[in-house]
């Protein structure tokens, strides 16, 4: 188990963990070719610790680091496609201040938002075994206790739909005795929490219009209503 019991101290352990020796090793020689575009920049190369608003109600959990979007910029959902509907979206719907993340000094601030993922350090080919997903699961465990008022949970994709399910199950939390199938717009009641579910906003995704910009946006409009008084 984490040894955390703070934001700080979380944050500082995430990034020095060295749990997954594939996944490290991917990360370190990601940051050292680089991809062409970002050949000047210097990589975060580094496990990313969550994101956001320390009291927010709402908790998103994405996949796992972009290689050469969280995996460069040190902060998740930064610098790639992913990150641009995102925070998009969060800014239209009233929880970020600025509708575009870039770097981690670029002034973005979330508002009753936190963002964490399954998986801290970018995987290849973004798929992260069962068994690097486990070893990050103790963050997600920490992070329950920090985020004091939680609320409305979204899974953004089926693995963090999983790692959210295990999660709260692992919390005691009175869940369905059938696990409803992940599917775009689920919304799972759960007494004094709530599961929102979407497609993850990847390019595969958003390209080929799985996933639109309405529907997206729906999600957090639909969010915040639910957040209303």
């Amino acid at each position: 188990m984490p040894r955390a019991t703070g934001w700080k101290a979380l944050e500082n352990e995430i990034v020095s963990c060295t749990r997954c020796p594939r996944l490290r090793t991917y990360c370190r020689n990601v940051a050292r070719e680089k991809k062409r575009e970002f050949r000047e920049e210097e990589y975060w190369g580094r496990p990313v610790p969550g994101f956001g608003d320390h009291s927010a109600r709402v908790w998103i959990f994405g996949l796992a680091p972009a290689a050469h979007g969280a995996n460069r910029t040190g902060r998740m959902f930064t610098g790639d496609s992913s990150g641009n509907w995102l925070y998009k979206a969060l800014y239209e719907t009233g929880f970020a201040n600025q509708p575009t993340s870039v770097h981690v000094e670029d002034g973005l601030k979330l508002t009753d938002v936190y963002i964490s993922a399954s998986a801290r350090c970018a995987p290849p080919d973004n798929k992260p075994t069962k068994e690097e997903i486990e070893n990050c699961s103790t963050y997600l465990d920490a992070e329950w206790s920090l985020l004091k008022r939680k609320k409305i949970f979204v899974a953004l994709g089926a693995i963090g739909y999983d790692s959210l399910w295990k999660l709260l199950k692992a919390k005691g939390v009175a869940l369905p005795k059938g696990k409803p199938k992940f599917k775009h717009g689920l919304v799972v009641p759960l007494g004094e929490y709530e599961i929102r579910a979407s497609y993850h906003p990847s390019r595969q995704n958003t390209n080929t219009g799985l996933l639109t910009w309405p529907m997206w946006v729906g999600l957090f409009k639909g969010i915040r209503q639910a957040l209303a008084p």
